[in-house]
């Protein structure tokens, strides 16, 4: 846009350079924010290309790499919704992130780039719901200190939650600009984490969803599930409670259903189904079924 306007040059896509150690706060909305895109690569007027070829898997996106960016050391604070937060970004990574008494969330993230399960992340942290030197805006809201995004690929990990002991703030949420079901993703996203601190005395609430009700976090380490490395958490839905899982449509901490290991949570989505009026609108349910009593049935009809 613009007399100076040029094609061959693509803002967006283009190699950050440096920020480190600002400071942000009482701002109208965000003290950082990210919008509406960033996705650094090497060849930032050509598109995000993956190749799937079997002697590629090691690096799928090698004909237009990511090119990291990182913003570190932000301070953000009173906030009157979020200390930080990205849009549409590639390989970003917020690290030694500082930031407390933010009305929404401490650190949102809304759409990730396919670059991958560890490009795009939170690495080291500092989340504070609210401090003694609070107000009364905050006193009557109920932040996250992490907004999970509504897409694949996001790590969090190294990240400490202190204080969200009042009305039904948590540390963790889902799903970023998620707030109506006729408006939103599908869910289901697996969001990774590994390395998460929770001060006992403070945070009741590791975990409050939201619409639509359907994330998966996948627990690396087991300090947020507390199940051990290769653990879950995800919403409460009656078909989730395997061995190995525990929870309740009402449990508080982790505001659904844990599982260890021995579990694999995954989403499952049809595209484009035929005929598609029989299926709009329904929900897609889950049934338990043993596969030694499916040849039991067989062997059964054969007689």
């Amino acid at each position: 846009m613009g007399p100076s306007a040029n094609n061959a040059v693509c803002p967006e896509n283009m190699k950050v350079g440096v920020f480190k150690n600002n400071h942000a706060h009482s701002c109208g909305r965000y003290g950082l924010r990210i919008f509406h895109n960033m996705i650094p690569r090497k060849y930032p007027c050509k598109p995000e290309t993956i190749d799937w070829a079997e002697d590629k898997k090691a690096d799928p996106y090698w004909k237009n790499p990511a090119i990291t960016a990182t913003f570190d050391g932000l301070v953000s604070w009173k906030n009157r919704r979020n200390g930080a937060i990205a849009e549409r970004v590639g390989d970003v990574r917020f690290t030694n992130f500082k930031v407390a008494d933010n009305l929404l969330a401490g650190i949102e993230f809304s759409l990730t780039a396919h670059y991958g399960d560890d490009t795009t992340r939170i690495d080291g942290a500092l989340i504070i719901g609210k401090t003694s030197n609070t107000d009364d805006a905050l006193n009557g809201a109920s932040p996250r200190g992490v907004i999970t995004p509504r897409t694949e690929n996001m790590l969090v990990k190294n990240v400490k939650f202190y204080n969200f002991n009042f009305n039904k703030a948590a540390a963790l949420g889902s799903c970023s600009h998620c707030f109506h079901g006729a408006a939103t993703d599908s869910g289901a996203r697996t969001v990774t984490f590994e390395g998460l601190t929770f001060d006992e005395a403070t945070v009741p609430r590791r975990i409050r969803y939201q619409t639509p009700f359907k994330a998966i976090y996948y627990d690396r380490d087991g300090s947020l599930t507390g199940l051990g490395p290769k653990s879950w958490a995800t919403p409460y839905f009656a078909h989730h409670m395997q061995k190995g899982c525990t929870g309740s449509k009402n449990e508080a901490k982790f505001d659904g259903v844990i599982c260890d290991s021995t579990n694999q949570v995954r989403r499952l989505a049809f595209h484009v189904p035929n005929p598609g009026h029989r299926f709009r609108g329904m929900g897609f349910k889950i049934l338990k079924y043993d596969d030694s009593q499916k040849y039991k049935d067989l062997a059964a009809t054969a007689e």
